[in-house]
């Protein structure tokens, strides 16, 4: 049977479960990639597992999130990380060198293998023909240890690409045209796979743009065919005899297909304060501006930097504007500085950051008031900026950059120049110098983990009770994403590895007064809307709530990675039988739900009961090997018992 490229890879890393779309499956993974906004927690739950060495090809860690060092913090966490990785065989990427989907792409990325990843765009190395996934740090610890990983089979949905890009539209452009189509929750459930004519006019870190922000669409993960680009890319890394070719099948079938001609794409922009808030550059071209900001992980390619020294060679950034650039690597840097590029972007007045993700997760380069900011990164959900009262853009370089010379938001086909078209080169600098292979085992074992005063032990959480008496302390809308639950930026970031501490921030951009009023409460519930917990994959929005007494979210429905970390913290989510209920219940209400255990394993309908006497239907798609887990408190519970 004619079999598309998503559907070889898991069917070649199947090791429980049926390719049915909704059933649970378990599959093989090859790598994982951890960062250390997420990595912290997951080698405290190596340490908790008493692991002695992963057990994958592969495993990286790297620290591109959290590099502001204004106190002990930051440097503590990275000593810590560096002496987890010497302990357990992972490689380690000290801080500067880079953001690690680039690197990992560079230096570890492999046709045809699975790459699991603590961060929501661990799916930008799908570009290259991997299977990799974003999930929680629990789950990727699980990994490390050797364990498979347990999903839902998600439809296949085929993009066919026909046509060739327009001068002043890039990759970018293509992403943006799939959420102005198909919304942040379009992809929810499915493999995004791109094929057809027009993957000729796409480098592999132009496909990396493209898959990297399917986390935006809410994706599993995006999918490209490891085809002659990607061997050309292994070979200017240094790495040719890594490539295999792995494309669909022809006559091959997709669940859903949709077909995108390039050449009719314009320059696109989401507006505030969604990735899918999409219209074309020219709608709002003359706003005013204050910051325009290059780089990131969704648009870490060497042309993405070039395009821009090029668009800027003898011209000057508008006095009116911060024009920020955010290397994505230290090799990078290096590339650009021996093309004569880097000092080219000195020149034109911009700021030049360290290689990470830096601003793109509110670690500076933080926006004034109110100020409109055109960035390249792939999320501006409100306050991500580390302004609370920010107004953030995404677009491509090309129309930052416009728009920087301009000093106003700008459509680039209106620039009295031509295009200047470049691409990535054949022999990129390849430094490895600040990479750390894995110790030998004899001499990790001897390795103590180091830990600072701000590194706390895991808290300890209870199984899942029979009956609840619940009051629902927080009510929310629709599309609420995990950084509105725990918010990142310079603030609460350095307290990752310190539970008590960061759960101060649980949800304070939306309810000031929740996380004290859940300390003072204990136990309750939540009601959510249609996507809750979307973006980023970080688990602290699921663990910090728990240690403040969450037990239940109720929602109409949930993003994938945010619905597991909840079971895998012992958090119970139901979701509503008739969505319009969600409009019944208030915040304050007092609930009560029994019989728990019986309807979970039974598969029944759970009633929930208000306090006036009224019954509400909720219903859960949990598999039986989830309902083990939220009844032993959480997956780490689950695995000891299972120890």
């Amino acid at each position: 049977m004619a079999q598309n490229v998503a559907q070889k890879l898991i069917e070649s890393h199947l090791v429980d479960g049926e390719m049915t779309p909704g059933k649970e499956i378990a599959l093989k993974i090859d790598q994982t990639l951890t960062q250390d906004a997420t990595g912290t927690l997951v080698m405290l739950e190596l340490e908790a597992m008493k692991l002695d060495r992963v057990k994958t090809e592969i495993s990286a860690q790297y620290v591109d999130h959290n590099l502001i060092q204004e106190d002990h913090k930051n440097p503590d966490d990275h000593l810590f990380l560096q002496s987890a990785c010497e302990r357990f065989g992972v490689y380690y990427s000290r801080p500067g060198n880079g953001i690690s989907h680039a690197v990992h792409m560079e230096r570890f990325g492999r046709p045809g293998k699975t790459l699991l990843g603590s961060d929501s765009h661990t799916p930008a190395a799908g570009s290259m023909g991997m299977l990799a996934i974003g999930a929680g740090g629990l789950e990727v610890a699980l990994a490390m240890a050797g364990e498979p990983l347990y999903t839902k089979m998600p439809k296949v949905f085929g993009i066919k690409l026909t046509g060739k890009l327009p001068d002043w539209v890039s990759a970018k452009d293509v992403v943006l045209e799939m959420l102005r189509r198909h919304g942040v929750s379009g992809g929810v459930g499915k493999v995004i796979e791109y094929y057809g004519p027009g993957l000729a006019e796409l480098e592999a870190m132009d496909r990396h743009v493209i898959a990297n922000m399917g986390a935006e669409l809410g994706a599993t993960t995006t999918v490209f065919p490891a085809d002659d680009e990607i061997q050309r890319f292994l070979k200017s890394q240094d790495r040719g005899d890594e490539y295999e070719e792995l494309v669909a099948d022809e006559g091959c079938e997709y669940d859903e297909h949709d077909e995108i001609d390039l050449s009719t794409l314009v320059p696109l922009i989401a507006k505030p304060t969604s990735p899918g808030n999409v219209v074309p550059v020219e709608e709002v071209a003359g706003d005013e501006l204050y910051q325009a900001y290059i780089g990131s992980s969704a648009n870490p390619g060497y042309r993405d930097f070039a395009v821009a020294a090029e668009m800027m060679r003898g011209r000057t950034a508008s006095k009116h504007v911060s024009f920020d650039v955010n290397p994505s690597s230290r090799a990078m840097l290096q590339t650009l500085a021996r093309d004569d590029r880097l000092g080219v972007l000195i020149g034109s007045g911009a700021r030049i950051h360290q290689a990470g993700c830096n601003g793109c997760i509110g670690m500076g380069q933080a926006p004034a008031h109110g100020r409109n900011s055109l960035r390249t990164t792939p999320r501006n959900f409100p306050g991500r900026s580390g302004t609370k009262e920010d107004s953030v853009f995404l677009c491509s370089p090309e129309t930052a950059v416009a728009s920087a010379l301009m000093g106003k938001i700008t459509d680039p086909r209106t620039l009295d120049f031509d295009y200047p078209k470049v691409s990535n080169p054949d022999d990129p600098i390849v430094n490895e110098d600040m990479l750390e292979p894995p110790l030998d085992i004899e001499k990790a074992r001897k390795v103590e983990l180091v830990k600072g005063p701000n590194i706390a032990s895991l808290p300890d959480f209870e199984g899942l009770p029979d009956e609840f008496d619940l009051p629902v302390l927080l009510k929310v809308g629709d599309d609420i994403s995990t950084d509105e639950i725990m918010r990142a930026g310079a603030e609460v970031l350095p307290f990752r590895s310190n539970i008590p501490e960061i759960a101060k921030f649980v949800y304070d951009g939306v309810d000031a007064e929740y996380p004290d009023r859940a300390k003072d409460t204990g136990d309750h519930a939540i009601i959510g809307g249609s996507n809750y917990g979307q973006g980023s994959s970080r688990e602290h929005a699921a663990i910090a709530p728990r240690y403040l007494g969450l037990r239940v979210v109720i929602a109409k429905d949930y993003a994938r990675i945010h619905w597991q970390n909840l079971v895998n913290f012992g958090i119970l989510p139901l979701t509503f039988d008739n969505a319009d209920d969600h409009d019944q219940l208030k915040q304050g209400a007092k609930l009560r739900v029994s019989g728990l255990h019986e309807a979970l394993e039974a598969g029944t309908d759970i009633k929930v009961e208000t306090e006036d006497g009224g019954r509400i239907a909720c219903k859960h798609a949990l598999s039986s090997r989830q309902i083990e887990i939220l009844l032993a408190g959480g997956l780490i519970n689950w695995m000891r018992d299972k120890a």
